[in-house]
């Protein structure tokens, strides 16, 4: 089982570079973020950029690997943020991840002006938005157009450190996005579907989990080609409220076939609220043995 942590950008540089070396010194997999431009009852607060904070945290970092969770097309373009891909890429030496999404309703979705869309539209857009990026990174001179997207020879020179592109983790839960994870995805994430206890909350990533094996299996596609990633911290219970808990939810992750998991860092109060000192506790004490 591989265990990642996620960072949210809600701190000056200052003190958020910490947290992304001890991540690194602790041995944790991977360390992601939030690519938002505001995120819900934060969005009032201090929020930095993802891909520039996690372009400092390259040079920071010397082994994790890095990412976003996740990017979504509600105000990127894939020939645009196709170049931001390709220079964390290069700065980390090889070690982006890049988590996408097909975005949601929210601050992000209204703050360039633009209209609320539905689900299904958010989908079909979600669609367009990964097969022109995937073009864009592994192929130079990019010509493409769609309903939502156009590209007129997309370059993409010096092209990713890793090949033929990064690796994308996709995030779905429906049918549609879990097609888009069998044809695209080197990953898929999951945060289950809201429950109002942990038990019920386990019930939906099971059932998510037999979904995407359907899935897989009607693409042709071996299921040991996908890493499985979940994220635990849509569960009922912060997954860091205890040592204990964190071995639990882990150890029932790996009983329905996840390769990987994701936490959070505990933040003082709001969202993902806890003590540091759980994470320094399954870090040092519980993290060897949780990987292995």
């Amino acid at each position: 089982m591989r265990i990642g942590i996620v960072i949210l950008p809600d701190q000056r540089w200052a003190e958020s570079q910490r947290r992304w070396r001890q991540a690194d010194e602790w041995g944790f997999d991977h360390a992601w973020t939030y690519d938002h431009l505001g995120w819900r009852d934060l969005v009032d607060g201090p929020w930095f950029d993802s891909m520039t904070t996690l372009t400092a945290a390259a040079t920071v970092t010397s082994r994790i690997r890095l990412g976003t969770l996740v990017a979504s097309p509600n105000f990127r373009h894939p020939a645009a943020f196709a170049r931001q891909i390709t220079t964390v890429d290069d700065v980390s030496g090889g070690r982006l991840l890049l988590g996408l999404g097909a975005g949601g309703i929210g601050f992000d979705s209204a703050v360039l002006g633009g209209e609320t869309l539905p689900p299904r539209q958010r989908v079909d857009r979600f669609a367009e938005f990964t097969e022109l990026l995937d073009l864009v990174l592994r192929e130079d001179g990019t010509t493409w157009r769609g309903d939502w997207f156009a590209a007129v020879d997309a370059r993409n020179n010096p092209g990713c450190v890793q090949r033929p592109r990064v690796p994308f983790v996709v995030a779905a839960n429906g049918p549609r996005s879990m097609r888009l994870v069998a044809r695209f995805g080197q990953g898929w994430v999951t945060t289950g579907t809201e429950a109002d206890d942990v038990e019920g909350w386990w019930g939906t990533v099971s059932a998510l989990s037999a979904r995407m094996d359907r899935t897989l299996d009607e693409a042709g596609r071996d299921p040991a080609t996908l890493d499985r990633y979940l994220s635990m911290d849509a569960a009922p219970v912060f997954s860091l409220s205890s040592a204990q808990f964190f071995a639990d939810q882990v150890g029932r992750a790996a009983e329905l076939g996840f390769t990987d998991v994701v936490t959070h860092w505990p933040r003082a109060s709001s969202w993902y609220a806890g003590d540091e000192a759980v994470l320094a506790d399954v870090a040092t004490r519980l993290l060897p043995e949780l990987r292995g």
